[in-house]
């Protein structure tokens, strides 16, 4: 099943063999025997190009499964033994601000050297839906405050209001505060439509009774600083955050929508590098967390 997932995700029996650390020869033989066995073909096979074929995308989720469940099994005996591996997969936001994220996996990494780390950015939303599949184990989201995260357990971290952040020369950066309804005759840097960084703004815009138009839709909020810088428009980024910038000037907002930063992880399933993770952030002990900010 490894080998069907690796020929799957690389498109080559000769680069899944080298991920797998074994003759293409010896792969290809183990995957033929499984073809037997289940009495379908898992690949058409080309000289430019392999492909699954519908048999082979039935399987390979299930195999996908498979081997996750495995990799859980050797982990919790690990662990029951006192060693803590496995995997550890995180989702941030771009923004996220509540927790220094790399100081917290260079703890986590320094104390459970055996787990292999991984990070995904993302949107909350699509961060959620890989926490409920399993994809990723713990994520730190970003949202509203009239929103919460679905199917998943939950920790808040920390609430924030957003803050106008401008070019050098623009006319508002003399300003020691604007609101909403000026904001709205400005062109917008924002999130992608149906994000929920995207919402915050949109929510807040809504309840003032404005409109604005956003002409530049970004997922990266460096990438949003330099087309601020530019003069292109402007944006509302959370204020913990914005010190990260340069070459901006951040405006307080005098009616600002604001934010709540959670952490989330699987309510049903904790692995136990997942459960070490929140122990390192505090989350799952009595004691202050160390981590949070």
């Amino acid at each position: 099943m490894r080998y069907v997932v690796a020929v799957a995700e690389t498109n080559s029996f000769t680069r899944a063999a080298q991920r797998c650390l074994v003759v293409q020869s010896a792969l290809s033989h183990q995957i033929a025997r499984l073809e037997r066995e289940l009495g379908a073909k898992l690949f058409e096979r080309t000289s430019r190009r392999v492909r699954l074929t519908a048999a082979g995308e039935a399987f390979l989720p299930a195999a996908r499964q498979c081997l996750e469940a495995a990799e859980r099994a050797g982990s919790e005996v690990a662990a029951a033994v006192g060693e803590i591996r496995g995997r550890l997969t995180v989702g941030v936001i771009p923004t996220v601000a509540a927790v220094d994220v790399p100081a917290a996996l260079q703890t986590f990494r320094s104390r459970y050297p055996h787990v292999r780390i991984g990070l995904r950015v993302g949107a909350s939303g699509q961060l959620v839906e890989q926490i409920k599949d399993g994809a990723i184990e713990v994520a730190f989201l970003g949202l509203p405050v009239t929103d919460r995260p679905d199917g998943v357990a939950t920790c808040e971290l920390g609430r924030d209001d957003l803050i106008a952040v401008v070019a050098p020369g623009h006319p508002l950066a003399v300003e020691s505060e604007v609101d909403l309804k000026r904001l709205s005759s400005e062109v917008f840097v924002d999130f992608p439509s149906g994000s929920a960084g995207r919402a915050q703004t949109d929510q807040a815009f809504a309840a003032a009774g404005v409109t604005r138009e956003v002409a530049f839709e970004v997922t990266a909020a460096d990438f949003m600083a330099r087309l601020i810088h530019q003069g292109l428009g402007v944006a509302l980024l959370p204020s913990k955050y914005v010190p990260n910038l340069t070459d901006v000037v951040t405006v307080p907002v005098r009616d600002a929508p604001a934010r709540i930063e959670h952490l989330v992880w699987n309510r049903f399933t904790v692995t136990p590098a997942a459960k070490a993770f929140l122990e390192v952030l505090g989350v799952l002990t009595t004691s202050p967390p160390p981590l949070l900010a």
